[in-house]
């Protein structure tokens, strides 16, 4: 399956699904994910499989059973690769158009205290702060969940205490609209998912690959 971008359809797709997002918009609907969405997300994973690995491409279901939100489906499409516990690349289309990112998007508790050691460890710190460092010089904004308070067991003082303090960490780039619709799209996710690799790979380093 070649890939040549996502069709001005899946934008159309998804301003429409925000309006009304019922089960019947849906069934009337569904050819145009699958043919907008769904497939051209296919084809561009497929396309970076042999370089990162092979992606999940969710669901479009939401998971409403715990949530005040009962809206069925969700409002973009995401893939993930994963080289460990939430840790890997990202890459969504939605109607504000195509997103990537790189990280980790959740730490147990085991793996957010080895992760936090590395951090606290001169060495392994100062190299994840060059990485990051490095990430938003090149455009990446860092993301995730973040305490307010200091982590219990180090001081408020630490040289590295903001990124101490995150609970899941991603730097990502909003494309927008840009090259949306081209082959050229997939490029451009190659090459910013080639630069967050030294991110992806310092986390997946740290964490229980196997528990």
């Amino acid at each position: 399956m070649s890939f040549n971008g996502f069709p001005d359809a899946a934008l159309d797709f998804y301003d429409d699904l925000e309006l009304d997002n019922t089960k019947s918009f849906w069934q009337a609907h569904k050819h145009v994910y699958e043919s907008a969405v769904r497939d051209p997300m296919l084809a561009l994973t497929g396309l970076l499989a042999e370089e990162f690995g092979t992606a999940k491409v969710f669901r479009p279901y939401r998971d409403v059973r715990f949530a005040k939100d009962k809206t069925p489906y969700k409002n973009h499409q995401g893939a993930f690769v994963a080289v460990g516990p939430a840790t890997g690349w990202y890459v969504e289309i939605g109607s504000p158009g195509v997103r990537v990112g790189g990280g980790y998007y959740h730490a147990g508790g085991p793996d957010l205290a080895r992760i936090r050691t590395a951090i606290d460890t001169q060495h392994s710190g100062e190299e994840l702060a060059r990485i990051v460092a490095r990430l938003e010089k090149g455009g990446f904004e860092i993301r995730g969940e973040q305490l307010k308070t200091t982590p219990r067991g180090y001081a408020a003082d630490h040289p590295r205490i903001d990124l101490l303090r995150y609970k899941s960490m991603a730097l990502g780039k909003a494309y927008g609209f840009e090259n949306l619709d081209t082959a050229a799209l997939a490029d451009r996710v190659r090459d910013d998912w080639r630069a967050l690799r030294p991110l992806v790979e310092w986390v997946a380093a740290r964490v229980d690959i196997v528990g």
